[in-house]
């Protein structure tokens, strides 16, 4: 039992919500240790194939809750790091499980909220979400919990820069044409929206499904093409030696759903 997230599993689908619409689903302590306990133990959970995160209320994630950072702010270096890390930890984790994450945010996604939009496989927002590296604006670096790492990657180091040296907002229509997002929806097809992609996802085989997030991490940041054929040669003969090539193909050639 969580106290600041919800965990639904419908089918082989986690629907993982931020609980606290209170606060904006502001991150505190709390939050980071559950966050932490969930998608530290995803790696040995074969029950769950695909993870949706999403946050109750009006919006998704407003950051780190600013009323639990004055410890923080006035902690030693020591005391820093500790808390500093707390945080980060969350989004190598979700970088690390083998789970795809399918982000679904609305309304402000904003510092480490915008970070575990980053952090997701894939991001699906709502017309009036609101974007922004938040914690350059409160006298800290616009390089916070792996943003520095995933944003250049997915939009360019110039409007990267842009981004986490203002603090200025990004609004839904320029997230989608910068590739930012896959797609912007009405709020109320967020859910739907999101849980067909799930629903798309189940349809490969789960050994493929876990080796194509992995090889996708591993491929961005690879050194040489000759690295990263190796890596999809190894996958794709794993896969096929498990039986799933073969009840592809007989499905494919049958017309009907595979078994995996």
């Amino acid at each position: 039992m969580y106290e600041t997230i919800l965990v639904e599993r419908k089918e082989s689908v986690d629907w993982l919500t931020l609980n606290r619409p209170d606060r904006l689903n502001a991150i505190n302590p709390i939050m980071c240790e559950e966050l932490q306990d969930y998608f530290g133990k995803l790696s040995h959970n074969l029950e769950t194939r695909v993870v949706i995160m999403k946050g109750a209320g009006k919006s998704f994630c407003a950051g780190y809750d600013l009323t639990d950072a004055i410890d923080i702010a006035e902690a030693n270096t020591v005391a820093g790091i500790r808390f500093q890390r707390q945080v980060s930890e969350i989004y190598m984790r979700m970088r690390r499980c083998p789970q795809p994450i399918i982000c679904l945010a609305h309304g402000a996604t904003t510092g480490g909220g915008f970070a575990f939009a980053l952090a997701s496989d894939i991001r699906i927002i709502e017309k009036n979400t609101k974007i922004n590296v938040a914690m350059v604006k409160i006298g800290l670096t616009g390089c916070d919990v792996g943003i520095s790492y995933f944003l250049p990657r997915s939009v360019g180091a110039s409007v990267a820069a842009e981004l986490m040296m203002t603090g200025n907002f990004l609004d839904a229509e320029r997230a989608e044409r910068l590739n930012l997002v896959s797609r912007v929806v009405d709020l109320d097809q967020l859910d739907e929206t999101g849980a067909k992609m799930a629903e798309d996802m189940l349809k490969t085989s789960p050994m493929g499904l876990r080796f194509t997030k992995e090889g996708l991490n591993i491929s961005i940041d690879a050194g040489s093409l000759e690295s990263v054929v190796a890596l999809e040669d190894r996958g794709q003969i794993l896969c096929s030696a498990a039986g799933y090539f073969k009840e592809g193909i007989d499905a494919f050639r049958q017309k009907r759903k595979p078994e995996y």
